[in-house]
């Protein structure tokens, strides 16, 4: 089913897969000696890359899904001509290693994206090929397609149980992503156990139903049934392809098709054995022959060569359409058009004011004209979130006669849109924002309600491991959205996104913070940025009276102050309860007190500035301290020091209307003077 030559090219990616194992005794084995035909194919006779330049723009993106046989990527990486040598691959899973127990962006060159909790490669995945979608529709001209690449995902079994990758699998189906082409390595095998235990749907009709194409290869080893297969999923281009490629795990060691093989070293009599029935030299390990080696380095030649293509059909584009092409490279630089902000409004102060998450709406419709790369959407919730781009129409494709397009947006439905709905598909729209990102050319972001962060959370972790620009805009951000109850209503999920390293989380007072929360994200670059805002109406403070919502970008800043600046009590709050703080201090400075009143939207900003920052605003020598905020007390200890106090939320919610919400939960300007009279007693 394929030549001598083909084996021992194919033979070289499972032994080094295998080595790299077993001399780490720690890794998986089974699915790189199942999938290497696969691979093979794929990154010898179809993939697009240059190996000289991992991130040349129009590549081909390739995702492994199932990140547990990363020691499958990592020979191919090495042997291919990437930045990664041989000891680099003998160091497989051990400290300060290239080689990482699962795939890492950023660390190892040539990886994509960062994998491994399985289900959120395949849904990144989905998010490449919405970008490649979109920024093909935005600037592509007739004789010009400068964007036209393919992203090609290798998944398995785990992937499609996860509920992840089946909710972007639905959306892939719906939007119709021609260019996205998974292979699925069905070796009817997890980690614990045969899939006949737990996994008997046909899954080709499942990918079917969602809108796939959906192939088949009866032998993971015939690389020419499966060459064949790529060569008609590429030929589709309504319908992304699932490609069902039926493989062994293990396939040749003593454990084929064994939950044995994969997650477990075979151990050294087994390499052996392995070795002999696919006939392989038993030593040296990490063997690479020579004829081998040369095989795989013509990628070198065929990706420079595809890259100085492409980059005189760009060199083209750009004197055809110099702005769109200025446009364009400065979106995949990540770059912002000098003039980005200019129309940010300034919210006049308004005792009554708005709710954060309307002026938040208001600052994305500012900032969307002139900053292309924002692009996004919610989770079937733009009403309440207010995160429609305006005019900017839906990425979607275009609607059959007849079709119901009720909520679209004025611009209609095209390739070139900026809304994306996600659905009700929290899950997929974490992941897909990622995929989105790493791809490059977009600030993405998605909404929903604070409380269903929970279903989006391991999309933001992985978003924060990478270092990934994406804003998550979270509405509805405490008890006091009232009636809906505690299903709805989020009390530890402040804390619980707080201990995420690398996310900044921001919980602005009023419309002013919002804006400069949305200068922030913006210009945060190398990591998430989270935006907690409100449901009910906020008033907008008066600058004049109070410091200037800029002071917002330092995490924490002194909003209001004692007359000679020498304050007895610090109240400390963020979002909604800023204005309680307020509204407490006036109180208390009234009886004599001298009180701060200090702002602190976002920890992580805060704890960016230096100590001496922090002491001024935090003064040492003042320990009587009350934080206030409706969400869990846990961590607001670091800022209130050991003699100070915090008035949280320490139970669920109820269905009330907020005001009877906030007053039964203590959140009064009656509670807050008297629990900060008790700290000065």
């Amino acid at each position: 089913m394929s030549s001598e030559l083909d084996q021992q090219y194919i033979n070289t990616i499972r032994f080094l897969s295998v080595d790299m194992v077993q001399q780490a005794n720690s890794g998986h084995p089974g699915m790189p000696l199942g999938a290497a035909p696969m691979a093979w194919v794929l990154w010898m006779r179809w993939l697009r890359y240059n190996p000289r330049n991992p991130q040349w723009v129009n590549r081909d993106r390739f995702v492994l899904s199932a990140g547990h046989a990363s020691a499958l990527l990592y020979s191919l990486l090495h042997l291919t001509g990437y930045d990664l040598s041989l000891d680099d691959i003998r160091q497989f899973r051990q400290w300060g290693s290239k080689t990482p127990g699962h795939p890492e962006r950023g660390h190892t060159p040539g990886v994509e994206v960062t994998t491994g909790p399985l289900g959120q490669g395949m849904a990144n995945a989905v998010g490449m090929t919405i970008a490649e979608a979109q920024l093909a529709a935005r600037y592509n001209r007739p004789e010009h397609a400068v964007i036209d690449h393919h992203t090609y995902a290798i998944v398995s079994d785990g992937d499609l149980m996860e509920g992840v990758a089946s909710e972007a699998a639905s959306l892939a189906g719906h939007l119709k992503l021609g260019k996205l082409v998974c292979l699925y390595d069905d070796n009817h095998v997890t980690l614990a156990a045969g899939t006949d235990i737990t996994f008997s749907e046909d899954r080709a009709k499942r990918f079917e139903a969602y809108g796939w194409q959906t192939l088949h290869v009866s032998d993971g080893n015939d690389v020419d049934m499966i060459s064949a297969a790529l060569d008609e999923a590429r030929a589709e281009t309504a319908r992304p392809t699932l490609i069902v490629v039926r493989t062994h795990i293990g396939y040749g060691s003593p454990e084929q098709d064994s939950f044995k093989a994969h997650g477990s070293p075979l151990g050294v009599e087994d390499v052996k054995k392995t070795k002999q029935t696919l006939g392989w030299p038993l030593k040296p390990d990490f063997l690479v022959p020579a004829a081998a080696l040369a095989h795989f380095r013509e990628a070198l030649p065929r990706g420079a060569a595809a890259e100085t293509a492409w980059q005189e059909r760009l060199d083209g584009y750009a004197k055809a359409f110099p702005g769109l092409a200025q446009e364009l490279l400065g979106r995949l630089r990540g770059e912002l058009p000098a003039d980005w902000d200019a129309d940010i409004p300034v919210f006049p102060a308004d005792g009554k004011g708005i709710a954060t998450r309307v002026a938040s709406g208001k600052v994305m419709n500012a900032l969307a004209p002139k900053l292309a790369a924002l692009f996004g959407g919610s989770a079937d919730l733009d009403s309440s979130t207010h995160t429609n781009l305006k005019g900017l129409g839906d990425f979607n494709p275009s609607p059959a006669v007849g079709q119901d397009t009720q909520g679209s947006d004025s611009a209609g439905w095209s390739r070139a849109g900026r809304n994306l709905h996600f659905g009700v598909r929290e899950h997929a729209m974490g992941a897909v924002a990622n995929g989105l990102a790493v791809h490059g050319g977009f600030l993405p972001y998605g909404s929903t309600f604070l409380i269903f962060s929970d279903y989006q959370r391991p999309a933001i972790r992985l978003a924060a491991l990478m270092g990934l620009h994406v804003v998550h805009v979270f509405t509805h951000d405490s008890i006091a959205l009232g009636e809906d109850g505690p299903t709805h209503q989020p009390v530890e999920q402040l804390a619980s996104l707080r201990a995420i390293p690398n996310l900044t989380l921001i919980r602005p007072a009023d419309a002013n913070e919002t804006a400069v929360a949305w200068k922030v994200a913006v210009t945060s670059k190398r990591h998430p940025v989270l935006l907690a805002l409100t449901r009910q109406d906020l008033p907008t403070l008066d600058r004049v009276r109070y410091a200037s919502a800029e002071g917002l970008r330092r995490g924490a800043y002194v909003l209001s102050d004692a007359k000679d600046g020498k304050p007895q009590l610090i109240l400390i709050a963020s979002g909604s309860e800023v204005n309680l703080i307020l509204a407490a201090a006036d109180r208390l400075q009234g009886e004599g007190i001298p009180v701060r009143c200090v702002s602190m939207p976002s920890w992580e900003l805060f704890e960016n500035q230096p100590q001496s920052y922090r002491d001024s605003v935090l003064p040492p020598d003042v320990s009587a301290r009350l934080a206030v905020e409706l969400g869990v007390p846990q961590g607001w200890d670091r800022y209130t020091g050991a003699r100070g106090d915090m008035l949280g939320v320490e139970r669920f919610g109820a269905s009330a209307p907020a005001e009877v919400l906030l007053r039964e939960y203590g959140f009064t300007v009656d509670n807050v003077c008297a629990r900060a009279k008790a700290l000065l007693a």
